[in-house]
């Protein structure tokens, strides 16, 4: 990962403090995109970032619907959605409607949802796709057999780079809890 300024922007929400509430586990982040989302889940105890899925976007409460099916089947206690800054750090248009998007989360699915930089995730993912299904293709190559050897060859570059997202986060998290 390219050193730089640190990802985390920060929180669009707080936490709810409800009594008798089981304590949720995992950690959910969002590539936010006009077309598709990118979903990736981490484990809270193993705080290790995997892509999930890549939703085809439909309408704004069939999208809700779906994340908050999700968030309640993953038992989701943080939510991180990617925030696309431009390369010199400023916000676009997209990062806007990220934040707009961050907020609506924030106010459905009542679990903290904090906004990340996802500059060069894309660029990321796709290097790791890459990796991936080169190494894929030499299977093939080497056994004859042109079978998936596993799930990883089929996700797209969306769930992909929700997973850098989320690792990013989770790395970010754990260097606050060292210095601390």
């Amino acid at each position: 990962m390219p050193q730089g300024p640190s990802r985390y922007t920060g929180s669009v929400s707080s936490a709810t403090n409800e009594p008798n509430r089981i304590e949720r586990r995992s950690i959910l982040a969002v590539d936010y995109g006009r077309a598709r989302i990118g979903i990736a889940l981490a484990d809270a105890e193993t705080r290790m970032a995997q892509p999930l899925m890549t939703m085809e976007r439909i309408n704004r409460n069939e999208d809700m619907r779906r994340l908050r099916e999700l968030v309640r089947g993953h038992d989701v206690k943080q939510i991180v959605v990617g925030l696309p800054l431009r390369l010199d750090g400023t916000r676009g248009e997209m990062a806007e409607e990220a934040e707009r998007f961050a907020q609506r989360v924030r106010k459905q699915m009542g679990v903290p949802v904090e906004l990340v930089d996802e500059r060069l995730t894309s660029w990321e993912a796709e290097r790791l796709l890459e990796e991936v299904q080169g190494r894929f293709i030499r299977h093939e190559k080497l056994t004859g057999s042109n079978k998936p050897q596993n799930v990883q060859a089929k996700m797209t570059v969306d769930a992909v780079a929700a997973a850098v997202i989320l690792k990013e986060y989770l790395d970010r998290q754990r260097q606050t809890a060292e210095k601390a």
